[in-house]
């Protein structure tokens, strides 16, 4: 959600570019953006969950004590534990003796004090219990309080004025029921919402004049002095004073059947049969859907806590929205320790799976066929930390996750070849993708073959980034296996060869397999580039001629400099005659290749062999970067700026980066049924809506992902991914780049 104005304070640097000729040039000096990292308020949800799955829910208040309480047709109920992560529980409120004995139908609050309606009497604990106001309506069962201890209650069809100082006053909303009661402070009136009326109630005359009739009513609140009403089918604004309607109704919602209202520190909060939402000042909406926020999308009330909290009251229990003061570097430090506490197999950077409805301690590490991929931009993240830091603890979780990277090469028989993972032995049959585990020749183990590009580009990006940051012995190492690699690549007639002698099916950067492409196949440009990226990296940190001298072949005999500068708005499906293959290729737009794309630009623009080809690598990387702007994809917008470019969408990376979700569960997510968005035609991009949601209110997923996917259903919480290649990757790589600050005060 948005919540935040954006702060930027703008610094000059000059990058200075390696030279190919006699005479050394340099690049215009630029003034690149910096995004100050200044507090903003991180939303997340406390959940409390009712234990009584028959008991009906109807308010919720907090009290000056922070105490909150539900009114359930089993009594007053409270909360019981809970924590961010950690679910708590709605029990039944015995602090109170007498208040389990009464039949409480309803509650308010009044002063920031707990206000209670039973059969008899509105009463309340505080002032010393010498609030008790009898009435005469023993079915009542809404309540709502004025000033100076003024109350009006209804059983829905009578009302009932009640008050210290003044009279009691009953009458009944003509043919109609009453479903609600509000206290107005400017006109000092009560107003009551009929099923197909409102009307309001005149304290001081005892006057109840019908204001407004239509059908359908079904919530309402004021709102920049204005009564907006909730319909079956969108909302209304009335004037009160007059009683009729200002503009069309208004449909254009996240969800467009109300059933609460509530305007809270001037913004205008909804609840639905499909969540809740609060419109934002530039009319859009913020929206909380599924278990990320609530128990349930079915919202009963909404209300405000003292400690700047939203209560929303659902069928199945309460989420409490939190609103926290913190910098992107509190939220990067919540992120290291998620990922050290659940996400590290074996070294690996992994997910945790098989969760019991979101339960994080229930869960197990996960294998994935790019255990390789996950680690190395984790990898990459804690190199970054560590070089702007200086972290010992950014450092041990480098040497934990280059032990396991080691690894992979060495628990295989092929030399060079990265297995894709290792487990233990007696589970491939457990594992994903069975067929695809080899033994190792230690009995103890068994690792993954077929390892494909994917694997490779992020294992010479982090190793690069290892390479030329690190000032300790995994500087060496990581030069060793750059050059392991590259050697089998390299040896291999520029593919990936497998314990069985074979190639695998994505590791292959041969003219021969890249060239049978036609070129608006993305396959071409993305091998083209990656494969130019590695080999530059390997001859910068090796020095090694066959790494440059096979990069050249490939530039001057092979088209691969036209390959990777082939346009991006280009790239396309495959014409009708081409090859089987390349159509699958080329179906629809390949978001993993982005993210393949976007780790090589590293190697592929810092490594450049001269001015001139660097120069067309930041042209080739910026036109992919203006095709991908309109994800907003916090990665690619921050790994742009290596090129040294002003322009690279700062405030929509760092956008991203507040925006993400704590809560990194895979909930079930769903925005297609939205009326607040603009579905646009299918298309090969498979860009669903004209603008992108916010990454707190869509799928979690990795950067090889569609930011335009809008809906995730099955296997509601069932597994939480990790925040180091989502997050903590573009987070200290714009810290290392500079155009992130470190926290401000």
């Amino acid at each position: 959600m948005r919540k935040v104005n954006q702060y930027c304070i703008w610094v000059v640097s000059s990058l200075l570019l390696s030279c190919g000729s006699s005479i050394e040039k340099k690049e215009p000096v630029v003034s690149v953006p910096v995004y100050k990292d200044v507090p903003y308020k991180q939303d997340f949800a406390i959940k409390f969950n009712t234990l009584d799955k028959e008991a009906s829910l109807s308010r919720v208040f907090m009290d000056r004590n922070k105490v909150i309480q539900i009114a359930s047709s089993e009594g007053i109920l409270r909360t019981h534990d809970g924590q961010f992560l950690y679910p708590g529980s709605l029990v039944k409120d015995k602090t109170y003796r007498p208040l389990t004995d009464k039949h409480v139908q309803n509650i308010t609050v009044l002063k920031d004090q707990f206000v209670y309606l039973d059969d008899k009497a509105v009463f309340s604990n505080s002032w010393a219990g010498s609030l008790y106001l009898t009435h005469e309506l023993p079915n009542a069962f809404t309540v709502a309080a004025g000033t100076d201890f003024e109350f009006l209650i209804s059983d829905g069809s009578t009302l009932q004025f009640l008050s210290k100082e003044k009279a009691p006053w009953t009458g009944i909303l003509v043919n109609d029921q009453v479903q609600d009661i509000l206290f107005e402070e400017n006109s000092k009136n009560f107003w009551i919402l009929g099923k197909k009326s409102i009307a309001s109630f005149d304290t001081s005359t005892s006057e109840l004049r019908t204001l407004y009739q239509e059908k359908n009513l079904t919530a309402f609140t004021f709102f920049n002095d204005n009564l907006v009403v909730g319909t079956k089918s969108g909302y209304i604004t009335i004037d009160p004073s007059s009683g009729k309607q200002i503009g069309e109704v208004q449909k254009k919602l996240p969800f467009d059947e109300i059933t609460a209202m509530t305007t809270i520190d001037g913004q205008l909060w909804f609840g639905s049969t499909k969540g809740a939402f609060k419109l934002r000042e530039d009319g859009k909406y913020d929206y909380y859907f599924g278990k990320r926020w609530l128990p349930s999308n079915h919202v009963k009330h909404i209300s405000k806590g003292i400690d700047g909290s939203i209560l929303i009251l659902t069928e199945a229990g309460l989420g409490q929205i939190i609103f926290k003061e913190m910098t992107l570097f509190d939220k990067a430090m919540y992120y290291e320790s998620q990922v050290r506490n659940r996400h590290i197999r074996l070294g690996f950077n992994a997910n945790l799976v098989d969760l019991d409805d979101g339960n994080i301690d229930s869960g197990r590490l996960s294998d994935s066929d790019n255990d390789g991929l996950w680690t190395t931009m984790y990898l990459a993240g804690e190199v970054f930390r560590y070089a702007v830091t200086k972290s010992d603890d950014a450092l041990q979780n480098c040497i934990e996750s280059m032990d396991a990277m080691e690894r992979l090469f060495s628990i295989n028989p092929v030399p060079g070849f990265p297995s894709r993972s290792f487990e233990r032995s007696g589970y491939i049959e457990k594992l994903h993708d069975p067929d695809r585990w080899q033994h190792s020749s230690d009995p103890e183990w068994d690792w993954k073959s077929t390892t494909s590009s994917d694997e490779a580009i992020g294992h010479i990006f982090a190793y690069g980034v290892m390479a030329e940051l690190m000032d300790n012995e995994l500087k060496d190492r990581a030069i060793t296996l750059i050059d392991t690699l590259m050697s089998h690549v390299v040896r291999n007639d520029l593919y990936m060869v497998d314990y069985d002698g074979k190639p695998t099916t994505w590791g292959r950067w041969n003219p021969e397999y890249v060239n049978e492409r036609p070129k608006m196949v993305g396959d071409r440009k993305i091998n083209a580039s990656n494969i130019i990226a590695m080999l530059q990296t390997a001859y910068h940190f090796t020095g090694k001629e066959k790494y440059k001298e096979k990069a050249f072949d490939l530039i001057d005999n092979h088209g691969y400099l036209e390959n990777l500068m082939w346009p991006m708005k280009d790239v396309a499906r495959a014409p009708d005659d081409a090859d089987d293959w390349s159509k699958m290729l080329s179906e629809s737009w390949n978001h993993s290749d982005d993210e393949m794309y976007f780790v090589g630009y590293w190697g592929l623009y810092k490594y450049a062999f001269n001015d001139s080809l660097k120069a067309k690598y930041k042209e080739a990387i910026i036109d992919h970067w203006e095709i991908e702007r309109p994800e907003k994809e916090g990665a690619w917008n921050i790994m742009t700026a290596l090129t040294g470019t002003p322009d690279f969408d700062l405030d929509e990376a760092a956008w991203y980066l507040r925006e993400h979700p704590m809560d990194l569960v895979s909930w079930n997510i769903e925005n297609s049924h939205r009326k607040d968005i603009e579905i646009i035609e299918p298309n090969f991009r498979e860009q669903t809506i004209k603008e992108v949601l916010p990454p707190d209110e869509r799928p979690v997923q990795r950067h090889n992902g569609n930011m335009f996917r809008l809906d995730k259903t099955g296997n509601d919480g069932t597994e939480e991914y990790s925040a180091g290649d989502i997050w903590l990757l573009p987070y200290w790589m714009g810290r290392y780049l500079g155009v992130i600050s470190e926290p401000q005060e």
